[in-house]
């Protein structure tokens, strides 16, 4: 790893522990001023006799004779255990017995940062023991819910532990290594914003500290501990073990998550067989959830709450009677409801990526996916996503290809796939492609964006490349034009293109280049 690399990874460290660290402190704490006094802070035994710091919430004038149904709500990855008290406590307040605790590692909890391995699940398990021993819970009406590493401890309890009966997962993850290794890249904003947190405000694992280690180092030969040790960390490779539990399934995330990617969830829903639900709106990660955090109204926590109301209460709200797929589009208007993810994208529409262009690698040139946790919330809050004047790309360093100009309005929906021939001078290399929406000055703004990394390839041969952009709801207006834009240095990533190294993107007769766009019936 060069030492450009280093420097990016101390500077990613520090900004963005400061912002998470900063944001907790200022966002959690009216959640805390507003603890309601029947609140318990106990200490729960979690696996290997780890202390866990938990609080209970119970009914107020709970009745001893009778039993309420259980919420277990592990924290977020750095947040301490009064994350959820506002929360706790309205759920408390219609009808549930709820217990949020400190993950291992984190906080006052004792142990180590396993990141949702064994330790983790069990843990959880240990929790539910507990309150079914302490509290008036209904051992046949057991729910858990978190809010990203939450979501996933909850998604992975649910696969392990047949007591769960429904699940939401806000914000969280399917497929690990897909998060955050996507297009075998390593996103190195979002891995520094893990370990820059999880080194402030808990105790990392040797192997975690070593996991990091090898990430950033693009170490090769430990590639596949590392996709293993991810594998074990994903409720998608256990995903028949919750179809067979017949756990009801909540799914929330954002368009423009820079941690947690929406692909990787829509991909895991489709394989649920079980009661599901998918959300998606406008932002980044655990921008949409944050104001119910602090007990303002807030849809993705209202689902929430009818989601268990339905599942653990037998309550006939009507959650099971809508479409089960249910999104907002970043470009403004209400929700759109799909009875499932691939009914999204009613049809596709071609722009052809003709002709041969080569690119010069190393150089940023002004096309990249912005700033971790800022960018999308910018475009959640004001629809202000990074931007891009698309005449004014250097060619050197990017390759640019654009659509003709729409007469109607495009409803981009799903997920665009780009297909193309790539001849590159070295074995390895990374590219990144971005699709944007093009205004009549041609200025781009960004509609989505991926990268991919190749290793071991022969320099000079051509060989296919085929890339899913991450999935989005996007609306282009008519006079616009869609552009790909494709170059080999973002900040959100690490690159792999050594000095000097060219791609050249070609489209043979017999295997045209294209990008699909994924578009809602018109």
């Amino acid at each position: 790893m060069g030492p450009h690399r280093k420097a990016l990874r101390t500077t990613a460290v520090g900004a963005v522990s400061a912002t998470l660290v900063a944001g907790s402190a200022l966002g959690l704490a009216p959640a805390a001023q507003a603890a309601p006094d029947p609140v318990r802070f106990v200490d729960i035994t979690g696996d290997g006799g780890t202390v866990l710091k938990a609080n209970v919430v119970t009914p107020a004038g709970a009745d001893a004779g009778r039993r309420y149904p259980l919420l277990v709500l592990p924290t977020s990855w750095a947040t301490p255990q009064i994350e959820y008290l506002a929360q706790a406590q309205k759920l408390a307040n219609s009808g549930y017995v709820v217990v949020t605790y400190n993950v291992r590692g984190f906080w006052q909890s004792g142990g180590y940062i396993e990141v949702a391995g064994p330790p983790d699940t069990a843990d959880a398990s240990r929790v539910i023991d507990w309150a079914l021993a302490n509290t008036p819970s209904d051992a046949e009406r057991i729910g858990m819910a978190g809010l990203s590493y939450g979501a996933g401890i909850s998604l992975l309890a649910a696969a392990h532990d047949k007591r769960v009966r429904a699940v939401a997962a806000l914000s969280g993850w399917a497929d690990l290594i897909d998060s955050i290794y996507s297009g075998r890249t390593q996103h190195s904003q979002a891995a520094a914003l893990l370990q820059g947190a999880g080194q402030l405000t808990g105790r990392p694992s040797a192997e975690l500290q070593q996991v990091f280690e090898d990430f950033f180092a693009s170490n090769l030969e430990r590639e596949p501990e590392l996709i293993a040790w991810g594998k074990k960390r994903s409720p998608a490779a256990y995903v028949d073990r919750i179809n067979d539990n017949g756990t009801a399934i909540m799914l929330a995330n954002a368009w423009g998550d820079t941690i947690f990617p929406p692909n990787q969830y829509t991909d895991f829903y489709e394989k649920l067989t079980v009661p599901k639900r998918l959300e998606l709106r406008p932002g980044d990660h655990a921008t949409t959830e944050v104001t119910g955090l602090l007990g303002l109204p807030n849809d993705v926590w209202t689902d929430t709450g009818r989601w268990f109301d339905h599942h653990l209460k037998g309550e006939d709200n009507g959650i099971d009677r809508e479409q089960p797929v249910r999104l907002k589009s970043r470009t403004g208007g209400g929700y759109e409801g799909y009875p499932d993810w691939k009914s999204v994208a009613a049809t596709s529409r071609k722009i052809d990526l003709a002709g041969s262009t080569t690119i010069r690698t190393n150089v940023n040139s002004g096309a990249d996916g912005g700033v971790i946790l800022l960018s999308s919330f910018l475009d959640q809050i004001a629809q202000l996503p990074p931007t891009a004047s698309i005449p004014l790309l250097p060619r050197r360093w990017a390759a640019v290809w654009q659509s003709e100009k729409y007469a109607t309005t495009q409803h981009v929906r799903g997920t665009a796939k780009l297909h193309t021939t790539l001849t590159p001078t070295e074995s390895s290399g990374t590219l990144v492609a971005y699709l944007y929406d093009v205004g009549p000055l041609g200025l781009g703004k960004l509609v989505s964006n991926a990268p991919y990394t190749f290793h071991g390839r022969t320099p000079g041969k051509p060989f296919g490349v085929d890339l899913e952009l991450f999935s989005t709801a996007y609306d282009v207006p008519a006079g616009h034009r869609l552009a790909l834009v494709v170059d080999t240095v973002d900040p959100l990533y690490i690159e792999h293109n050594p000095s000097g190294a060219r791609l050249t993107f070609s489209s043979p007769a017999n295997d045209p280049s294209y990008v699909s766009i994924p578009l809602r019936e018109q």
